[in-house]
């Protein structure tokens, strides 16, 4: 009697012991594949992260497009300003001005007429500069957007702009606009490329872009 009672206590302890080692495998593989989740998602935070240090490029770029850009508008104005007074402002763009939505259409525009995609999940930087002369006035855009529908660390600078036609040099109403791209290609960049290595050949591409931009305005007048 002792030994059977002695038998099933024994039973009794090894199937307790063997129930908890079933329940408690399932949480230890539960923590091993959180412990992995975790792990690749701070991989994918961290490699995020690097690729979009090509946003620090982009406001770079769109600093030194505000200083060309207000040269070439001070050069046009100093040039006619003895025929008349031309109405000329510039201003900047992005997450850090809580404007950065403004000109997705336009962008998305242009970008499909390269077969790009333009990427809004991601920053987007952009100038834009205007100037009016009696009726007639140029918006020209600067745009810094990143491309492709996964985050890639890549951007590119596109540029675009508008011809706006008003009744007469008082209103305020524009009463037919005229888009069209300044830029032929895109000028591509990404979070590897160093803003020294591209700073003159970024220059030359935005001249361009401006004198294609003012050569349509001139033809306006």
């Amino acid at each position: 009697m002792f030994a059977d009672l002695e038998r099933t206590a024994i039973l009794q302890a090894l199937s307790v012991e063997a129930d908890t080692a079933i329940s408690y495998e399932p949480t230890l593989t539960s923590a091993v594949i959180e412990s992995l989740a975790q792990k690749f998602e701070r991989r994918r935070e961290t490699k995020h992260a690097e690729l979009r240090g090509v946003n620090s490029l982009a406001a770079a770029l769109r600093t030194r497009t505000r200083r060309q850009l207000e040269q070439a508008f001070s050069e046009l104005k100093d040039s006619i300003y003895g025929v008349v007074v031309p109405q000329i402002n510039i201003a900047d763009g992005g997450p850090d001005r809580d404007n950065a939505h403004w000109y997705r259409l336009e962008v998305v525009q242009s970008a499909k007429q390269r077969g790009k995609y333009a990427n809004f999940d991601e920053d987007h930087y952009f100038v834009k500069s205007g100037i009016r002369i009696g009726r007639e006035r140029l918006v020209f855009v600067t745009s810094f957007h990143h491309v492709g529908r996964e985050l890639s660390g890549v951007m590119e600078a596109t540029s675009f702009a508008r011809l706006e036609s008003f009744e007469d040099s008082d209103d305020r109403q524009s009463v037919s606009q005229d888009f069209f791209v300044c830029s032929l290609e895109a000028f591509v960049f990404t979070y590897k490329t160093r803003e020294e290595e591209i700073a003159d050949a970024f220059a030359r591409w935005l001249d361009a872009a401006v004198a294609v931009a003012f050569k349509e305005y001139g033809d306006r007048l």
